[in-house]
C-alpha cells in the first residue's frame, strides 16, 4: 500500500458585503474538477482572517504536518484501500 498528498485548497467566499468565510476543496481524480469537503460555520469580518482559519483548518487534517494530509492508494494486488479522512480538528 501506498499513499500520496492529498490535494487540498483553501478558498475563501464572500456571502454578502464584508462577510467571509473560508471552505476547504479537494481534487481527487480530475485535477481540475474540485468538491467541497466543508466550510466554516463562523462568520469573519475580514478575508485575510477567513484565510487563516482556513489554513489551521488544512493544517488539522494531518496527524504529521512534515508529509501533510494523505490518501490511500491501491495495494500491490490493485485492490482499492480506500479514503482516510479526518475532520479538521477545530470550532467550524
Amino acid at each position: 500500500m501506498t499513499d500520496r498528498l492529498r490535494t487540498i485548497a483553501v478558498t475563501v467566499e464572500e456571502s454578502g458585503p464584508g462577510t467571509y468565510h473560508w471552505v476547504l476543496i479537494e481534487s481527487i481524480d480530475d485535477p481540475a474538477c474540485f468538491v467541497e469537503l466543508f466550510g466554516s460555520l463562523d462568520i469573519f469580518d475580514e478575508w485575510d482572517e477567513a484565510l487563516d482559519a482556513g489554513v489551521a483548518a488544512l493544517k488539522s487534517l494531518t496527524l504529521d504536518r512534515a508529509i501533510g494530509p494523505r490518501l490511500e492508494d491501491e495495494d500491490e494486488a490493485g485492490d482499492p484501500i480506500g479514503r482516510r479522512v479526518r475532520r479538521p480538528r477545530g470550532p467550524w
